[in-house]
């Protein structure tokens, strides 16, 4: 089943009756008040926007239960917490300690792999959206090496972002600023809220990454194998560019069409799945690597 991802940017009492999300607002059309209804189990994540919304216990509760990721923005609407299930496999001492003792090599192993994969795709978002040759990304992506110790990555993304957005926007990647990058923000935001709540629910920790390592990030995991995924938010947010001609401020309508990100279809071999499914892919393939079972990882590759 394709999990929904609910927005609420106004005032709204949250609760849960019976296995539902009850809402109780105000119409905006009538302002009059109004009650309505979401299985709980159809929720894969919950985005509260607003400082006038308020949650349940009983709610906050049941969907973590049902494994969904509760978002928390900021006063600039920008997502700034992340809540998820302590339990999320039935499995999840034994790939605990799987994880917590991965040697070295294969953590190297797997952040070649994830490296490789993201250049890749970063190549095919180049040559989709801007009709570039690509043959050095691709030649960067089959150069990297266990651990990328030639930095490969860097060198990418340094050529990546030279070239996504062109001269039209003056574009800096950072985090502050301009539209693209508010946009890519957001985005991101998420997309580690999918990629870490798929990884609890293959019985992982998203705490202990296989590359990123920082003591007051609880997302190391989450932000290494969100890396290859990276690519698709670049692809929509660079559509949302080329409408509406770089809005100055994250929009309710741009909101919409980034939260749409779990259930744009990407390619993971000769299949099309949606990105929430494919990222339950990448981590249950991360799972048995930490378990011996298999050396390779699966990752969704966007078509040129």
């Amino acid at each position: 089943m394709i999990k929904k991802v609910l927005c609420f940017s106004n005032r709204a009492y949250l609760s849960c009756r019976q296995r539902q999300l009850i809402i109780k607002a105000t119409d905006r059309m009538t302002g009059e008040p109004c009650e309505y209804s979401r299985p709980v189990e159809d929720i894969g994540a919950v985005v509260i926007e607003s400082g006038q919304v308020t949650l349940s216990s009983h709610l906050i509760s049941a969907l973590l239960e049902n494994k969904a990721a509760l978002i928390i923005c900021d006063e600039k609407h920008m997502p700034s917490g992340l809540m998820l299930p302590l339990e999320g496999n039935t499995l999840q001492s034994e790939r605990f300690e799987a994880q917590i003792s991965a040697s070295l090599p294969l953590k190297k192993q797997l952040w070649q792999q994830t490296v490789s994969m993201k250049i890749k795709n970063q190549g095919a978002v180049l040559k989709r959206a801007n009709s570039m040759e690509i043959g050095n990304m691709l030649a960067w992506a089959s150069q990297v090496r266990s651990g990328d110790p030639d930095n490969l990555e860097g060198r990418a993304a340094a050529y990546y972002w030279k070239n996504l957005f062109g001269e039209d926007y003056g574009f800096v990647r950072g985090h502050e600023g301009d539209g693209p990058n508010v946009l890519l923000d957001y985005g991101y935001a998420i997309l580690r809220a999918i990629i870490a709540r798929s990884l609890v629910a293959s019985g992982l920790m998203p705490t202990l990454g296989i590359h990123h390592s920082n003591r007051y990030n609880a997302y190391c995991l989450a932000d290494d194998m969100m890396e290859p995924y990276r690519p698709y938010v670049d692809l929509m947010v660079l559509d949302i560019m080329r409408k509406h001609q770089l809005p100055p401020e994250i929009s309710n309508e741009t909101k919409r069409h980034l939260l749409s990100i779990p259930v744009i279809d990407v390619r993971m071999g000769k299949l099309s799945r949606p990105l929430m499914v494919a990222a339950s892919m990448t981590t249950a393939s991360l799972a048995k690597c930490y378990l011996g079972t298999t050396r390779k990882l699966l990752y969704p590759e966007i078509e040129t």
